[in-house]
């Protein structure tokens, strides 16, 4: 495969990659904390189902909320020791959400783990995939969507190619990266676990050209394995499955189409590693690897924490601020969500954590569109943010449907790129949230 690959998304754009004060970053495990509030809130679909008490003894990787439906996943305990109250916590979309605390016992002793699954070239491809269920995997890139979901295509659907998503295209985020320079045996496991499930033989991991120490480690490390590593072009947001497939492989997944409509399924690299842990090692699903990063940080990083660690306990792992931050963000500044608490604790799709300085934060009144196009240039869906927006301000929510708001992937691209400074994100992901007001409502009408 050329280093390079051989085609280009239409749109994007190329912010400042500011990772250069974690890149060479290796991470570090975090120490056991006294105590951890584990959000019941990690994963699209149904909700787990909560099967522990206040004053129940857990172990580590103990199951505390089993899964709730096919698509959900199950949350384990990050450690061993009790239950001390079932409360809630702040989301990160900034509502409270059903939560777990849980006070260490200081031994971080296991439970009975999953047994791992030796051999697992003979294991079929259903074992495998409950193995994935059971250690509660979703795709950490950020969806959070429960892995084993996409790897359950519907009958007659044909998948023939698994890519492997080690883009990382956000600003300031280098977790994956890390990940695929100290574990890279793990990614290239992980995908060829995942490529026995699906029953395909075209495996390719996708990196961005920022990354070419991370390109050339995994080339290595893939040798006589049949995976392929495809440099990519440095855009954002090239980590985006629709992009990631197009650059990859030339298919176009149609509008409010998905990956396997074009026979293909998209992994993140985190979620990768994960599955090897789970299928080789019998892990569940109980840390995650973040990146620490922003000007006011004393020593950004990337680090391991156990799920439930408080975003605050983080900062202070990192020596604190030296500075107030003008604003928290989880996530990377595109695409995250910013925080009114530090209380906001990490889950399985906590890519990072994000500090930026009052200097760095512009609050700005937006502007009347001057029809210069930027926003249509950027659009990596093809789709006319400037029309959306102004239908959405008029409330021309009929408008906004006909132009295909509600297939706005909310990457930021566009109001990164508006001279106006109008929230065309914001508007268009306003819109989605009135189409799905009003589909509830036309259900419920109907019943």
């Amino acid at each position: 495969m050329k280093r390079n690959q051989p085609h280009f998304f239409q749109g994007g754009i190329h912010p400042r990659d500011r990772k250069g004060r974690t890149r060479l970053k290796s991470i570090n495990v975090a120490p056991l904390l006294e105590k951890y509030t584990v959000s019941l809130s990690q994963n699209i679909g149904a909700p787990p189902k909560l099967i522990v008490s206040p004053g129940d003894e857990v172990k580590k990787g103990q199951v505390l909320a089993e899964a709730g439906g096919f698509v959900s996943a199950p949350v384990h305990s990050p450690t061993s020791g009790t239950v001390k109250m079932i409360t809630t916590c702040p989301g990160a979309m900034g509502t409270p959400v059903p939560a777990v605390e849980i006070v260490a016992d200081g031994e971080d002793e296991w439970g009975s783990p999953l047994k791992p699954i030796e051999n697992w070239n003979a294991a079929s491809s259903d074992d495998l995939k409950q193995r994935i269920v059971d250690a509660g995997i979703v795709g950490m890139g950020g969806a959070a969507f429960p892995t084993h979901v996409k790897l359950s295509p519907p009958e007659g659907a044909k998948i023939d190619t698994l890519i492997i998503n080690g883009a990382e295209c956000e600003p300031y985020l280098t977790a994956d990266h890390r990940i695929m320079l100290e574990t890279p045996e793990k990614v290239v496991e992980g995908a060829a676990i995942l490529g026995s499930i699906l029953g395909v033989k075209k495996i390719i991991i996708g990196i961005e050209d920022n990354k070419k120490n991370a390109i050339k480690l995994l080339r290595f490390k893939a040798r006589g394995t049949g995976i392929k590593v495809g440099g990519l072009h440095v855009q954002y947001p090239q980590g985006a499955e629709k992009q990631l497939i197009y650059a990859l492989t030339g298919r176009k997944v149609p509008t409010g189409g998905l990956p396997l409509e074009v026979r293909c399924v998209v992994q993140n690299v985190a979620s990768t590693a994960a599955v090897a842990d789970a299928v080789v090692r019998g892990w569940p699903l109980i840390d995650r690897i973040t990146t620490v990063t922003g000007t006011p940080v004393v020593n950004p990083g990337n680090w391991r924490f156990k799920i439930g660690t408080p975003v605050a306990e983080a900062l202070k792992l990192c020596g604190g601020v030296d500075k107030a931050p003008g604003k928290v963000i989880l996530g990377g500044p595109m695409m995250g969500f910013a925080q009114k608490t530090l209380d906001v604790t990490i889950t399985k799709n906590s890519s990072g954590i994000l500090l930026l300085s009052e200097k760095e934060i512009d609050q700005y009144g937006s502007d009347p569109c001057i029809h210069c196009g930027r926003c249509v240039r950027t659009c990596p869906m093809n789709m006319l943010p400037s029309t959306i927006s102004m239908a959405v301000e008029s409330e021309r929510y009929d408008v906004a449907e006909k132009v295909h708001a509600g297939c706005c992937m909310e990457c930021g691209a566009c109001t990164y790129a508006c001279p106006a400074h109008r929230p065309l994100t914001q508007h268009c992901r306003r819109a989605k949230a009135v189409f799905a007001a009003r589909a509830a409502e036309k259900k419920t009408q109907s019943k």
